[in-house]
């Protein structure tokens, strides 16, 4: 998937339907094409994702495809079919494999991390932004990345968790005729 329309040499735009991300967020898929990269290796299917800001890859698809992968501890390697030859190798940081496309000649790629305020966010249980910078700033957290928290848009769980129903009018009449 990519957002870049400028990176395919054949598209077929048309809406068609959604991509649903790790955070539970959504991306319109605008269209399917073919992409290349330096060294014009083709990679077909790539969707057109309204939005997306980087190039990811999925790695379900490139096993269906016979592509071997090996991860390990802190790096990934990615081999063609039934070959020992190396096509990327990644390096593992903040729990994502990233893959340097520019110094490889074969597939071009790469991996996205899911967008850390949001994830920090659902990590505890959905607290509030302001609440999560002041984790930060008072360094009251170990392991907490010092990052700037800032609410985007509105958390769909959080929404629904603060939807309640209208009380119930009250009688200024007695409605029962005995005691029970």
């Amino acid at each position: 998937m990519t957002g870049d329309a400028s990176r395919f040499i054949n598209i077929s735009v048309k809406p068609d339907g959604h991509v649903t991300y790790g955070d539970n967020n959504k991306g319109k898929i605008l269209g399917k094409g073919i992409i290349y990269n330096e060294s014009s290796l083709l990679i077909h299917g790539v969707l057109y994702v309204e939005g997306l800001k980087h190039i990811l890859l999925s790695i379900s698809q490139l096993c269906d495809r016979g592509y071997q992968l090996t991860f390990r501890t802190n790096s990934s390697q990615i081999r063609l079919p039934n070959s020992k030859d190396v096509l990327l190798i990644g390096k593992r940081s903040n729990n994502i494999y990233l893959l340097d496309i520019s110094s490889h000649t074969s597939i071009g790629c790469l991996l996205s991390k899911h967008e850390e305020s949001w994830l920090w966010h659902r990590r505890f249980a959905h607290i509030h932004m302001n609440h999560l910078n002041k984790l930060v700033s008072n360094e009251l957290v170990y392991g907490l990345p010092k990052i700037t928290f800032e609410k985007e848009h509105v958390c769909e769980t959080c929404q629904r968790r603060k939807q309640t129903r209208k009380p119930f009018n009250l009688k200024n009449y007695v409605s029962t005729s005995k005691p029970l």
